[in-house]
């Protein structure tokens, strides 16, 4: 009887086995562009996402507009993550993504953010404060290849003080190097996303002011996996990830609204 037992034990752990090896056999590694708002997101989601499926990810983060460029131009990626669906949408219908795989994984929102030790009382003033007389310089992302960028003209246009202060504007080739420039006094103040003001390095060092969601374009942001996926399985595994229950959690954790319930 104990011979037996030993026995079925045996199958048992050697059945795992090689169920965990034939796991990673068929691992792989994913290419994804995505938005530098999602930074502190997908440093949270990369490494539980590769942990729980074998996978390896490589992430390359920058501007929304930047990488359509390349993407259209044949850049080697698995998967797009654009702070706008408008770029993913252009993909699809160029035939350069696959057909329904398009899918707005969160809406997005933006903030005025100040580094610690301003002078400005950013709680009070709000939008007033792109005008305080101590702002020589204001941080946004550049409008012409990103949708955070646009959406900070919005605003400034929204609350009429864009041609007051469009000589002061600095222009950062994406959101993440906009919160650089404001981080290390290369300007101000800055509008930037907020999944990056409540991340733990940028809340300890600066305070925010939430822009009315009124004040500019409703930020619905997409993915898509692209036709030249080098590991669409994998590729699409992520996706699932990213809408699943684990995923929403962690897009809300930085700010993000989620459009679609997994």
């Amino acid at each position: 009887m104990k011979q037996r037992a030993k026995w079925v034990l045996g199958v048992i752990v050697l059945a795992v086995f090689e169920g965990m090896l034939s796991g990673h056999l068929h691992a792989g590694e994913v290419s994804i562009a995505a938005a530098s708002d999602l930074n502190f997101v997908f440093k949270e989601m990369v490494p539980d996402f590769e942990g729980k499926t074998g996978h390896t990810v490589k992430l390359s983060l920058g501007s929304s507009g930047n990488f359509f460029a390349q993407l259209s131009n044949g850049a080697p990626f698995d998967l797009y993550f654009s702070a706008d669906i408008a770029y993913p949408k252009k993909l699809e219908e160029a035939g350069l993504a696959e057909p329904g795989s398009l899918y707005m994984y969160a809406v997005g929102r933006i903030v005025i953010w100040i580094p610690k030790g301003s002078s400005i009382d950013i709680a009070l003033l709000g939008i007033k404060a792109l005008q305080y007389s101590s702002v020589k310089k204001i941080a946004i992302a550049n409008p012409k290849h990103a949708p955070y960028g646009r959406a900070a003209v919005a605003v400034m246009e929204h609350f009429k003080v864009y041609e007051a202060v469009k000589d002061k504007l600095v222009l950062g080739d994406n959101i993440s190097q906009t919160a650089q420039f404001v981080q290390t006094g290369a300007a101000d103040i800055g509008i930037i996303a907020l999944s990056l003001a409540v991340a733990p390095t940028m809340r300890e060092t600066g305070a925010y002011w939430e822009i009315p969601l009124d004040a500019y374009p409703r930020l619905e942001q997409g993915a898509v996996l692209l036709k030249a996926a080098r590991n669409p399985k994998a590729a699409r595994e992520f996706l699932e990830y990213v809408k699943s229950a684990d995923g929403a959690a962690v897009f809300k954790r930085y700010g993000f609204s989620i459009p679609q319930a997994p």
